[in-house]
């Protein structure tokens, strides 16, 4: 069975926000999520709850993580070639994903598939 690749999402420029905002999280908080980075590996698309979830109306999934008190969030797709693109990190603080987090991610993903067709 042929592995996934998780990979963090680089802009045109080449940043990557997303890695950028990933390192800055607490130690605990990036061993966490690097744990589901492997089973996303390892395991794919069957990775479900309470490790990932899909995002409504959307091609988007989030990556859960909780430490304390304190929800993180990951969002990614999966893309051709097995491949899950890491879009955006953000500290979750209500209950309901904010909008803003997911147009963010939404833009993301629509400028990297447009920008890869063109390979």
């Amino acid at each position: 069975m042929t592995q996934w690749e998780v990979e963090f999402y680089k802009s045109e420029e080449g940043s990557s926000p997303v890695f950028e905002w990933f390192d800055e999280q607490d130690a605990k908080v990036k061993a966490k999520f690097a744990r589901i980075f492997e089973l996303l590996e390892e395991c794919g698309t069957s990775v479900k709850k309470p490790y990932v979830d899909s995002i409504t109306d959307t091609k988007l999934f989030e990556i859960r993580v909780e430490q304390q008190t304190n929800i993180y969030r990951i969002l990614y797709f999966a893309y051709t070639g097995k491949r899950f693109i890491l879009l955006h990190g953000f500290q979750k603080k209500t209950q309901k994903t904010p909008r803003r987090h997911i147009e963010l991610a939404e833009d993301r993903r629509k400028e990297f598939i447009s920008r890869n067709k063109k390979r």
